[in-house]
Parts: C-alpha cells; sequence; structure tokens
C-alpha cells in the first residue's frame, strides 16, 4: 500500500496558506476552518506515515491516538 502521508501534509500546507490569507482579508470564520483542517490533515499525515488509519475530526483525539514519543 501507498503511503499518502505527503499528500496529506501537502493539502495542510495549502490549507495553512489559506487561513493566512483569510486572516489578512479579515475573513477570521474561514481562517478558523482552514487553520482547524490544516492541523487535522498535518496529524493524519503522522498517522498514515507510521502506517496507522485516522478516522474523525476530533484534533485531540487524533493527536491522543499518537504514540508518546511523536
Amino acid at each position: 500500500m501507498v503511503s499518502r502521508a505527503a499528500d496529506w501534509f501537502a493539502q495542510a500546507e495549502r490549507d495553512l496558506e489559506q487561513a493566512a490569507a483569510s486572516r489578512r482579508e479579515s475573513r477570521h470564520e474561514w481562517a478558523c476552518f482552514a487553520a482547524q483542517q490544516a492541523a487535522e490533515k498535518a496529524v493524519k499525515a503522522v498517522h498514515l506515515s507510521r502506517d496507522q488509519d485516522a478516522w474523525g475530526h476530533v484534533i485531540a483525539r487524533l493527536l491522543a491516538e499518537l504514540p508518546v514519543d511523536v
């Protein structure tokens, strides 16, 4: 199975860029949404890089499912 970790991380970076652009335009609701999406995708990328499945949208839970050494 091919890892999609790099794809997820690249999308997270694009979402973070969108968050910054939205913030500059005072579109704070979109900045928050894009930043949350960026964080979620980055954490899922870490899971995928470790050959783990990651389901859901609660960042705290996704982080808690990672080993302490990450």
